[in-house]
Order: structure tokens, then sequence, then C-alpha cells
């Protein structure tokens, strides 16, 4: 009898030690799925809260005069020669040697602007101005003349970082492109032509504008498309508000003579800060990537294909699903997710709204 008591005892504290156990486990899981939804649920929350932020009036009355906003910026724009050395031929023949009948080749030299961004020296301009260059002399406003040296250069962007040593440049006011206004008044800053620091006015007349990509190189295209005058030199050069802030760096034209048409792009000045500060921080652009295909149709930009081992995969992504928003900012077109993605570095968290069978859903990707 008392063996069989033994007996019972032992299963009755074996059995309460696996339930409190087994207690103790599913505490720990309950735990940590709370942790994960409320982590998730701060992320959601911060990525609307920065996009609320983004929001803005501007009362014409309150706006500030194009002076104000000239005389702001204009100080931080600068002019830049770029000079690729000639390459030194040999001689073809014997007559080359005695007579000199080889032509001396000369150097190239070509102009743009760029824009001051930090104190220190740093200034932003465009890939195509600095391309192939040896050689980068910048002309302050104040007719001071430096030698720059390349940073880097990003042809997806179209944009290149150069410094000068000069320890109290006069950097310009960053905007916010995001929150740029269809209609709103903006300036050009450049030296369009030799002609340095001039100055043009016009409105901002669409945004995120693209161009067809015939040769299939790698592009993010969002421009901003002014009727502001850009003309060749004006490239590197800025587009600001009537705040005298930096929204954009101009670009291009389109034009079938080389010269103002009446439409200028320039890129937006939050792909800008991005570059910029990649290139200063890293010493290249940092991109992250969803590791997947897209088409655009009556829906939206859908998702095609999606690689293995990418982070869509990870994140449970399907195909067919519709990409509507990417940290509540939304996805009209693939410039825009192009635009959206190259805000975000590998390691950094965003919120993706999808659209799948007609239901709306929230997901973290953990980029």
């Amino acid at each position: 009898m008392k063996t069989f008591l033994k007996w019972v005892w032992g299963i009755l504290i074996t059995a309460l030690v696996c339930y409190l156990a087994y207690d103790a486990y599913t505490s720990k899981q309950a735990l940590k799925e709370k942790e994960s939804r409320d982590e998730a649920d701060k992320i959601i929350e911060e990525a609307r809260r920065q996009k609320a932020e983004k929001t803005r009036t501007v009362a014409v009355a309150d706006a500030p005069s194009f002076c104000d906003a000239a005389e702001m910026a204009v100080r931080s724009v600068v002019y830049v020669k770029v000079t690729k050395k000639a390459q030194v031929q040999a001689p073809g023949s014997i007559l080359d040697y005695l007579f000199g009948f080889a032509v001396t080749p000369k150097d190239q030299v070509g102009i743009g602007s760029g824009v001051i961004i930090s104190q220190d020296g740093y200034i932003v301009t465009n890939n195509h101005v600095v391309n192939g260059g040896d050689e980068f002399e910048v002309t302050l406003y104040d007719n001071s003349v430096y030698t720059a040296t390349l940073v880097g250069a990003d042809p997806a962007t179209d944009l290149a970082l150069i410094k000068i040593n000069k320890s109290d440049c006069e950097p310009i006011s960053m905007g916010d492109s995001d929150v740029l206004r269809l209609g709103e008044w903006v300036l050009a800053i450049g030296s369009p032509y030799d002609l340095r620091s001039t100055i043009t006015a016009g409105i901002v007349s669409a945004k995120g504008r693209s161009f067809p990509n015939y040769d299939g190189q790698y592009r993010v295209e969002s421009f901003i498309q002014t009727d502001a005058a850009v003309n060749p030199g004006n490239s590197g050069g800025a587009l600001v508000n009537v705040g005298g802030e930096l929204v954009g760096i101009n670009t291009s034209i389109i034009s079938l003579t080389g010269s103002y048409a009446g439409y200028s792009f320039a890129v937006p000045v939050n792909i800008v800060k991005k570059v910029t500060d990649d290139f200063i921080n890293y010493g290249s652009v940092q991109r992250a990537m969803l590791g997947i295909s897209i088409r655009e149709t009556e829906q939206g930009v859908v998702i095609a294909q999606i690689k293995d081992d990418s982070v869509a995969k990870e994140a449970g992504l399907h195909v067919g699903d519709v990409l509507k928003e990417i940290n509540f900012s939304k996805i009209a077109s693939a410039a825009d997710l192009q635009v959206q993605m190259n805000k975000y570095r590998p390691g950094e968290k965003i919120v993706l709204t999808i659209e799948r069978e007609g239901a709306v859903k929230e997901m973290i990707l953990n980029l």
C-alpha cells in the first residue's frame, strides 16, 4: 500500500512540476509575443508620427518675398569648373618627329554649378558635371577660388559630392521635398552659360517625374518639374523654395535646341540628403533592397516575382500583393517605390502597407 501511495505521489509531483514548467514556458512565450507586438506598434506609430509631421500649409501673406529667398540662398551656390586632361598621343610617323605634323591635344573644360551643404566644405553637384574629370575648381560667391576633390559619385541619382579645404563655408538651409506642393513658387540658382549666380523663378509643375530608361541601367528618378528657366551651366545648382531652403538640385531640361524650353527637372532634396550622408559616412551609397520584381497595373504596383533569401521572402510577401505605402508614404508607381526605398539603408525597419485579396495589411520589414 505504501509503495502504491509513493507511486501516486510521484506521479502527482511530476505532473505538478511539468505543469509549472509548461506554465512558465507559455508565460514567457506570451511575454515575448507581447513585446514583439509592442515593438511593432511603436514602429508603426513612429512612422505615422513622422508622416504627420510632413503635413504643412503655406499662407501667401506669411510667405517671404523672392528677395529674401534669393539673398539667403545665393551665397551657398558655387561655380564648378571641371577639367579633363588631354591624353598625349605618340607620333604616328617619322615625319611627325621631324616636322611636328601631329596635332597637340587640348584639355577639355566643362562648367556647372554646386551647392554648399556643410560648413566644412562639402558641395553637392551632378554626376554628369564631374564625370570623367581630372581636376575640379570651385569659385564661391565672393569670387574666391578653391581646388576641390571628388568624394563620391552616384550615376543612379545623377548626384556627386565634392569637397574644398575651407572650414567656414556658408551652407544652404535644407528643406523637405516631400511637402513641396504643386504650384508652389521656387527659384533656380546657378551659372547658365557662365553667367554666375543667376536666379530665375517658376512654379512646381509636377512631382515624381521619370524618363524612359532605354539603356537598362539602374536609376532612381522622381524629379521635381518646374518652369523656372534652366540652361547649360545650371546643372548641380539649387532649386529653393520661398523660404530660401534647398528643395532640389537642378539636373536636366527637355528641349529640342539644348536651351530652356519651359521644362526643367531637379532631384528632390530628400534624395540628395540621403546620398550625400552616405558618401560622408560610408564612402558609397547604401541601398536597401526588397528582392522583388514588380509591374504597374490599374490596381497599383503589384509584386510579380520574389527572390529567394530576400527581405520580401522572409517577411512573407506574396506574388500578387499590391504595394500601397512605405512608412505611410503612398506608392503609386515604380518610381515612387524606388524613391521610398532609396531613403533607407540595410538593417533599418520600415512599415510596408499592402493589399492582399482585398484586405489591407501592415507589415514590419527588417531591411
